[in-house]
Order: C-alpha cells, then sequence, then structure tokens
C-alpha cells in the first residue's frame, strides 16, 4: 500500500513538474497529509519530495537543453517558422545611436507604469522610439526598479503615465492579438556585445533552451561565457526579450534580471 502511494505520488510529480505542484498539491493527490506524506516519501525515496520535484525539473531542463543543441544552427543560420520563432517574428529591437548612448537620454520623454502581470507586478517604460524598460519588481521593491530605469536614462525625462503603459501590458500578456506587421518596438541601449546577446536571445525558439556557451558561439565569442552571462543579467527588457530560455550547462537556471523564478 505505501509502495503503491509513493508510485502515484512519483507519477503525479513526474506529470505535472512543469506547474511546480506544492507539497499540498502532492498529498492530497494521494489522500495523505502533508506531514505524513513527507515521511512515507523521505522514507521510501531517500529525498523530500521538494527534492524530487527540483530534481525531475532539472533533468527536464537537460533534456530540452540536448534537444535544442540539434536546432541550434537552423534557428540561427536560416530560421524557423511558424511559432517557434514567436519572439523574432513579434518584436523588433533597435538600438541606440553612438551619439544617442553618449547623451544618456537627453531630450528623451520616457512615460513609466506599475502594473500587475501574470509574472507579478512590473515596471514598464515607453519612449516615442518604443519600449525601453520593462522589469517583473521582487519582494515589492518598487525604488530599486526605477532607480535601475534612471541610471540607465539619467538625462531622461521620467514621467508616470500608467494611463499610457496599460495598454502596452495589456497587449504584451494577450499574445493571440500580436501581429507581425505591427511587432512590440523595443528601444534599448547596451554595449554593442550586450546588443548581440539580446538579439540572439530573440531567435532562441519558442519551447526552446540554449546554454550561455550556445549564445556565446552564436555571436562568435565561444570563450566570452561569463560576459553572455553578464549581458542576459542585465537584460533590460524581461519576457520579450526572452533571457529565460538560457541556462547554464548542467540544465540550471542562471541568474536574470527579475531573478531565476
Amino acid at each position: 500500500m505505501d509502495y503503491e502511494r509513493v508510485e502515484q505520488a512519483i507519477r503525479f510529480v513526474g506529470d505535472n513538474f512543469q506547474i511546480q505542484p506544492e507539497l499540498e498539491d502532492i498529498a492530497q493527490h494521494i489522500g495523505m497529509s502533508e506531514f505524513h506524506f513527507q515521511r512515507l516519501f523521505k522514507r521510501w525515496v531517500g529525498i523530500s519530495p521538494k527534492r524530487f520535484l527540483q530534481f525531475v525539473t532539472k533533468e527536464n531542463a537537460k533534456h530540452l537543453l540536448q534537444k535544442s543543441e540539434s536546432l541550434l544552427s537552423a534557428a540561427f543560420d536560416s530560421g524557423l517558422s511558424g511559432p517557434g520563432r514567436l519572439h523574432d517574428l513579434f518584436v523588433a529591437c533597435e538600438a541606440v545611436t553612438p551619439g544617442e548612448y553618449r547623451n544618456r537620454g537627453a531630450g528623451l520623454v520616457i512615460r513609466y507604469g506599475y502594473h500587475l502581470t501574470p509574472f507579478g507586478e512590473c515596471l514598464i517604460a515607453l519612449t516615442n522610439r518604443g519600449i525601453c524598460g520593462f522589469y517583473f519588481i521582487n519582494q515589492g521593491n518598487r525604488d530599486h526598479y526605477f532607480s535601475v530605469l534612471s541610471k540607465t536614462w539619467p538625462a531622461a525625462q521620467l514621467q508616470e503615465d500608467p494611463d499610457d503603459t496599460g495598454p502596452v501590458i495589456d497587449a504584451i500578456f494577450s499574445p493571440g492579438s500580436w501581429q507581425q506587421d505591427n511587432p512590440f518596438r523595443l528601444y534599448v541601449q547596451g554595449t554593442n556585445f550586450q546588443i548581440k546577446v539580446w538579439e540572439a536571445l530573440l531567435k532562441i525558439p519558442e519551447g526552446m533552451v540554449f546554454s550561455y556557451e550556445d549564445v556565446a558561439r552564436q555571436v562568435g565569442q565561444p570563450k566570452a561565457v561569463r560576459a553572455v552571462g553578464s549581458a542576459v543579467a542585465r537584460n533590460p527588457i524581461s519576457y520579450l526579450i526572452p533571457c529565460h530560455r538560457v541556462i547554464r550547462k548542467l540544465g540550471e537556471y542562471g541568474n536574470y534580471q527579475g531573478g531565476p523564478e
């Protein structure tokens, strides 16, 4: 009886790891209290249910990484059609010119707003040239992310305007309404290398994950793995520039601007 319950729990975790079930969910599925299930599972499996879930999640990430490697050249060199190139088709990225980079936003008006999303609260910033900042706010720390925005564009005029930014957030999280002939326009500021990395991220097919080493090779700097990691962490536009599709070679998720969650 105990063996069957543990087997049922393992199968449940394997079928549902993508939604990261809580201990309560697993215990409820097999009809046990959390306390007794935790003890039973650890006695039979040797590790806690949480640790087992982490292992299954990591192994799936490693499998995706291996699968992605076979698609890497096609994705970057010739491209993929259909939904696999969702971000590349629906997002257009424009970098500031060297002169604009030196001016650090002088003469630029940036409208910003705080909004709730399926992934928590965010700060989004817009210019007439496109989205120039999009940050998921960790632990309610608005001041930190506003500081990041203002330090990126220190000479710009910042205006809080949630009425203007709200419809953009609604559109971002309604992917069924995305249009190729009217892509989201991004206006980003960074070094040449950072821009190359962010553009490479846009070409990663949906549902695939690549390693930092893979991205380094694609931007022509195979030894610059640490620099790639730094560029990914400094991604100024979460979600639309999909840094969450780059993971460490061992299948672990890296350090992103919005955290590893």
